[in-house]
């Protein structure tokens, strides 16, 4: 791994993790001397992360760690429900009783989490349960769209459930019912229309959290 993509991935975890918060100034030496490199490379790391969103350049304040924006969060929301919808839908076909069983493991888990309070772990085991379906979807493409979109919001998500925990038991009883449908379809529209909706009531769960 070249300086330039060293720097970029230490930063860009640290910000995903929540170890940097938002408005936190990014510290050009700090970075350099931490991976072994001059300033070049950190600033070309951080124009990375600019285009990413992620961070902010700011005259006479630096390189600022940005926050997620509520509009924004709420829109890729939106836009995740149709991804994920049909991403769900298009996964159907190869799906097989082992996968089902792993789905059904997974959310297990996630109980397990939910009764020790773990919403940390609970959240990560969400997104593993969701990218474990989607995992079979022929259209790599639109999972890699799915990807990208989860990781823009991963600093909101990380603690995503700690925001509005009431949401995660009716998440889990979600992924119960969507394993049901997943397992045996009445109609493929049926499933996308649920894994689409399953979104959304996250969305409405974040909208009434205050």
């Amino acid at each position: 791994m070249n300086k330039t993509k060293y720097a970029y991935t230490v930063i860009k975890d640290r910000i995903l993790d929540g170890t940097y918060a938002p408005g936190q100034r990014i510290i050009l030496d700090q970075i350099a001397k931490e991976v072994g490199s001059s300033h070049i490379p950190v600033r070309e790391a951080i124009r990375r992360l600019e285009a990413d969103n992620l961070i902010e350049y700011r005259q006479n304040a630096g390189a600022l760690v940005l926050s997620i924006d509520e509009k924004v969060y709420k829109q890729t929301l939106e836009m995740l429900a149709l991804l994920e919808g049909y991403a769900t839908m298009l996964s159907l076909d190869y799906l097989k009783e082992k996968h089902i069983q792993e789905f059904t493991d997974i959310n297990n888990d996630m109980k397990q989490a939910l009764q020790q309070y773990d919403l940390n772990t609970f959240s990560e085991l969400n997104k593993t349960f969701h990218f474990a379906i989607y995992s079979h979807c022929p259209n790599k493409l639109l999972v890699n769209n799915i990807k990208q979109s989860w990781e823009k919001l991963d600093t909101v998500r990380t603690a995503g459930f700690a925001y509005f925990p009431m949401r995660a038991p009716h998440s889990v009883e979600e992924h119960d019912q969507l394993i049901d449908l997943l397992a045996d379809p009445p109609t493929k529209e049926a499933v996308e229309a649920f894994a689409r909706q399953h979104k959304l009531n996250t969305l409405d769960a974040y909208e009434n959290r205050k």
